[in-house]
């Protein structure tokens, strides 16, 4: 049995779950830990507050919610006679508290805009070992569970599945924050029914109600939430500034920016190129949401046209114009809006793309071709909630949902 040193104990307030606890030494070293104190400065819903001005929790807050709820789901599996050691609780407990350390500032507005091509699950993981020979080897179990590489599969299941503590923790979270009820979910019923089955996640059958009101509750809260027209407007002009950043200083035009910030400004990075060279990743653990909106603000004042809108239409709240439909838009239509732009604005059509552009969005609430949510019933069957809601066809929540958005400056309204 571990020993528990009282001096590494903390009881901590949250405003979700009220008083939660840490009392494992390890686990209280890497929540001091800097890198993950970084986490501090991440904001969880990237510039949602624009549209919700209480959204500005933090990547910080919901790790440490994830990992009460996931305390809980231990608790409640143990209680139902599955076993779990103490060297797996704490392990799981670690990877759920790490499985977000791996994001960039401002979350996943900037996912790959700071470093292309690579997400904040392979820089999670890169940091998780980086942290494991720090910690000589003590996070060993812990990344082999994160990775699901571990022999029971329902301990990767509660950290990354459909019906996870991740998602049980960032809806209702996010929700509150937010202010958004549609995306409140009743996650002490859902965990209460958590159960295993021939080593997987299922959950028992009488909790089929508070399923459907999570998967429903999920899909309103990214049409109203993550993928509201408004934030859309907001955070592709922060991914169009940071492109027109990286052009500008690939080109030699003198910017602001972090030093930090600076190195993948100049340069692209493969995730090939943070495996061999240690240096990158201590660069990348130092980004946050301040490198950035620091080098906004002093871009309002660039020279460059397009640099100094984007920057002044963040930092003023005066966003681009967004349209939102179900097809493609007509390129004719793109390229009168483009013209329009460039001679109000006095550049060229090419550096147009940055302020009239096209993109799309996709939802999808439910997929029954990934990770199923089975439903254990008490004759031991397995049904997968898709066959067995009778309030509602799951299935047709399980559609992906696909639209379009074109953005421009609103002075140039044709």
């Amino acid at each position: 049995m571990r020993a528990i040193n009282a001096n590494k104990t903390k009881i901590l307030n949250d405003p979700i779950y009220g008083f939660t606890n840490i009392s494992d030494a390890l686990i209280f070293d890497l929540v001091e830990h800097p890198i993950f104190q970084r986490l501090r400065r991440i904001s969880q819903l990237g510039l949602t507050y624009l549209v919700y001005p209480g959204a500005y929790h933090t990547r910080f807050h919901h790790a440490l919610g994830a990992m009460h709820l996931m305390q809980k789901a231990i608790s409640t599996l143990k209680s139902k006679g599955h076993e779990i050691t103490l060297d797996e609780e704490q392990a799981v407990l670690i990877a759920i508290l790490l499985h977000d350390v791996g994001h960039g500032p401002f979350s996943h507005a900037l996912e790959h805009s700071i470093v292309s091509g690579i997400n904040h699950e392979n820089i999670s993981m890169l940091i998780m070992d980086k942290l494991n020979e720090e910690f000589k080897g003590k996070l060993s179990l812990a990344i082999k569970i994160f990775r699901n590489q571990y022999s029971k599969v329902f301990l990767h299941q509660l950290i990354s599945s459909q019906l996870d503590v991740d998602r049980l923790d960032y809806l209702k979270r996010d929700s509150f924050y937010s202010g958004v009820s549609e995306g409140i979910i009743n996650e002490d019923r859902i965990i209460s029914m958590l159960n295993v089955s021939n080593g997987n996640l299922v959950v028992d059958a009488k909790a089929i109600y508070s399923i459907e009101k999570f998967i429903i509750a999920r899909r309103l809260m990214y049409w109203q939430v993550y993928l509201h027209k408004t934030v859309l407007s907001a955070e592709f002009s922060l991914v169009q500034a940071l492109k027109r950043a990286k052009t500008l200083v690939k080109n030699g035009v003198d910017i602001f920016s972090t030093s930090a910030l600076r190195e993948f400004l100049q340069n692209d990075h493969s995730l090939e190129n943070f495996k061999i060279n240690a240096k990158l990743l201590d660069l990348f653990c130092q980004l946050d949401d301040i490198d950035i909106m620091s080098s906004i603000k002093e871009w309002t004042q660039h020279p460059d046209t397009v640099l100094s809108v984007l920057s002044k239409n963040i930092i003023e709240r005066r966003l681009l114009k967004i349209e939102l439909q179900d097809n493609k838009f007509d390129t004719l239509y793109v390229t009168n809006i483009r013209d329009k732009v460039a001679k109000n604005y006095g550049i060229d059509s090419e550096n147009c793309s940055h302020l009239v552009f096209t993109n799309q969005i996709e939802n999808k609430a439910y997929n029954p071709k990934k990770d199923k949510i089975n439903l254990l019933f008490k004759d031991g069957r397995i049904v997968d909630i898709a066959g067995a809601s009778d309030q509602l066809n799951i299935s047709v929540l399980g559609q992906t949902v696909t639209k379009h958005f074109l953005c421009y400056p609103k002075d140039c309204i044709i």
